[in-house]
């Protein structure tokens, strides 16, 4: 892990950010318009090239749904379904407080609705990896919304399948449609549509780079929920933290791919030299050690501040994804954190659970986009619809001030539309 000490924090960000990747992008771009052109045939390819599946059908059947019971634990479905209970009781919380208003003023009336998606689809990881979690996260508060249709989309392996516990997930969170396609390419076919892959209005969920990029370059197609990229953990700890806990949370969230970014911020160098040499005794024994170091070895750093108002400042300019915050006034420097995609306080709150159990979700804000958002949420599955009605008075009552405005502007029409009216 690199060591910075911090003086000035706007260098140190510019250091820290990743630089653009044109080859990628190309890439991704290309990948894009093949599918838009070919279609499920360009589907097929890039599965059998990036998967090594070679694919007839994309959607899984209701068979497949059926059998991936038998290779599951009576202990991991009731994991999923306590998962998807505690995510449904604060989703639920939040949908309570989207009322339905109306305000009338001077004739007009403006009614303000909430209503859910159409349709919608939601990117799992998988392949080498399985995340049964992220179904939870996702599809949940699509339900809670009221989404008509719920896509869910995930690589398979070279077999042709995707894993059983998350195929287990998707049907206990009430999924529609689960297709076998992953990557840019998913991407792709969900915002245009193909001959067996219906287009969605809306694309959510994390994804490595080629995801990522996809849903920016799609953006202008298919509404998106946000940039969701590879894992961010940022620790901001003192002297008062145990180092161990701290090597230990860094580790849990490394392990997640080679491109994650785990940083410890700190104004101890004690716990520093503490936190270096617990990750040393630990690294070359950990599972998925070699992630986890290649990870250290590419992003991850430890930051050292002088004072606690600059660990705060750093912590609120970097946005992480996940921000853990073990120090002695935990509270009182949480009420501080503007920027994070989650903040998660005190010495026994670790992200790791957080990805799981504790009830918040873990589809998050990455590459700084923390400063402008948060979780995913009922929220991204809603849209607020604006209804208006006004009356001939109501003109009147504004026509002056409307051709204030419109000769201002230079649009005549404009006020010609109310004149008209009011003739």
């Amino acid at each position: 892990m690199r060591i910075i000490d911090v003086k000035n924090i706007d260098s140190t960000l510019e250091s820290l950010r990743p630089r653009p990747n044109d080859k990628l992008e190309k890439k991704v771009a290309s990948i894009i318009k093949d599918v838009k052109q070919r279609k499920d045939e360009a589907l097929r390819e890039y599965e059998r090239r990036f998967s090594k599946a070679n694919l007839r059908s994309f959607r899984v059947t209701r068979e497949e749904i059926k059998n991936s019971y038998k290779h599951v634990t009576k202990d991991q479905i009731e994991a999923i379904k306590i998962a998807r209970e505690r995510l449904a009781r604060s989703e639920n919380l939040i949908k309570k407080q989207l009322q339905n208003v109306t305000l009338t003023n001077d004739g007009i009336k403006i009614e303000k609705i909430f209503s859910p998606l159409e349709s919608v689809a939601c990117y799992i990881p998988g392949g080498k990896a399985r995340y049964p979690s992220t179904v939870v996260m996702s599809v949940v508060p699509a339900k809670v919304a009221g989404v008509k249709r719920i896509v869910a989309v995930s690589p398979a392996n070279e077999k042709g399948t995707v894993d059983p516990l998350t195929l287990v997930a998707a049907h206990i969170c009430g999924v529609d449609e689960f297709y076998k396609i992953g990557g840019a390419q998913a991407i792709a076919a969900l915002a245009y549509g193909t001959q067996s892959i219906p287009r969605v209005d809306k694309i959510v969920g994390p994804g490595g780079m080629f995801v990522t990029l996809a849903k920016s370059i799609l953006s202008n197609v298919v509404s998106i929920d946000m940039v969701a990229g590879p894992t961010e953990l940022a620790i901001i700890a003192d002297s008062s933290a145990d180092p161990n806990i701290v090597a230990i949370d860094l580790i849990s969230q490394a392990e997640h791919s080679t491109d994650t970014t785990c940083c410890l911020i700190t104004n101890s160098k004690p716990l520093k030299e503490d936190v270096i040499k617990s990750l040393s005794k630990r690294i070359d024994f950990v599972p998925r050690s070699a992630i986890v170091k290649e990870s250290f070895k590419n992003n991850g750093f430890i930051a050292i501040c002088k004072t606690e108002p600059q660990m705060i400042d750093l912590a609120n300019k970097l946005a992480p994804e996940h921000l853990q915050i073990m120090t002695r006034n935990s509270q009182n420097m949480a009420k501080k954190i503007r920027s994070a995609g989650l903040v998660l306080v005190g010495q026994n709150t670790p992200s790791s659970a957080s990805d799981y159990l504790l009830g918040s979700n873990h589809v998050l804000p990455t590459s700084g986009f923390g400063k402008t958002r948060g979780s995913l949420s009922v929220l991204d599955y809603m849209k607020l619809q604006t209804r208006v009605e006004s009356s001939k008075k109501s003109l009147e009552m504004i026509s002056k001030y409307m051709k204030a405005l419109t000769d201002a502007e230079g649009l005549p029409n404009h006020y010609e539309a109310v004149r008209w009216r009011t003739r």
